[in-house]
């Protein structure tokens, strides 16, 4: 469950009465990842406080600046964890330009605990199929999500094109956003980095189409051994 993500400002501009001036790049990527942690643990009993009482918007703007001190085009989110009670995600969205910060941002972190733990992409869910997105007046259940995918065994990387009987219910950047997400949420962001290559919003039901989790299990595959290929990319 995410409790909140600090959005691109591409797809949600900033608010001119509360968005602060955005920050230089820093020199050293250590020396910053250090400064965020000292920073962080400043800040945990807010955090904390805040996350206790079910009010985490109490902190965005806090981290906010916090992260973006560590590098500007850093994202971050509150999750719940898979092992700890709590997750932070600092990512860079598989940015290479970004990748030494969020490498210094790891290797500097404390050990994962009981309360946090601590992650530098966002990591996949349990079960995508029993997450159901609320936007507005539209729910959008991942379990009716339907992925066609065609494999290129040379370059072990898939095209895949996503279907949702209630994409024709979106505008175009929603639909778009909800191409993506169950991609991340079943794959994590950094493997649908790493193997899928083209991703396109399918409008109708392709052929021979698959499951998310039957997605996960062909990706997971890829590179150890040969696989066949699964519908067609549309």
């Amino acid at each position: 469950m995410r409790l909140f993500r600090r959005k691109s400002a591409a797809a949600d501009p900033p608010d001119p009465r509360t968005a602060w001036p955005e920050q230089p790049v820093p020199d050293d990527p250590a020396a910053a990842a250090e400064a965020f942690w000292h920073g962080w643990f400043e800040l945990l009993p807010m955090v904390s406080a805040a996350l206790g009482e079910g009010e985490p918007h109490r902190v965005e703007h806090e981290l906010c600046q916090l992260v973006e001190a560590l590098h500007p085009r850093l994202h971050f989110s509150l999750e719940r964890g898979r092992q700890a009670i709590y997750a932070l995600v600092v990512t860079g969205q598989e940015d290479p330009e970004v990748r030494p910060f969020t490498d210094a941002w790891r290797a500097a972190a404390p050990p994962d605990d009981a309360i946090w733990e601590y992650h530098d992409s966002v990591p996949p869910v349990p079960d995508p199929t029993e997450v159901t997105v609320n936007l507005g007046e539209h729910r959008i259940a991942l379990a009716d999500v339907r992925v066609v995918a065609q494999v290129d065994d040379d370059e072990h990387v898939v095209d895949v094109a996503v279907f949702h009987p209630g994409f024709g219910d979106l505008d175009d950047a929603t639909r778009r956003t909800m191409t993506f997400l169950p991609l991340d949420a079943t794959l994590g962001e950094r493997l649908a980095a790493e193997r899928l290559r083209r991703v396109e919003t399918a409008e109708t039901e392709p052929a021979g189409a698959i499951t998310l989790l039957e997605l996960r299990e062909l990706v997971r595959g890829l590179g150890t051994g040969p696989d066949e290929n699964v519908g067609t990319s549309g």
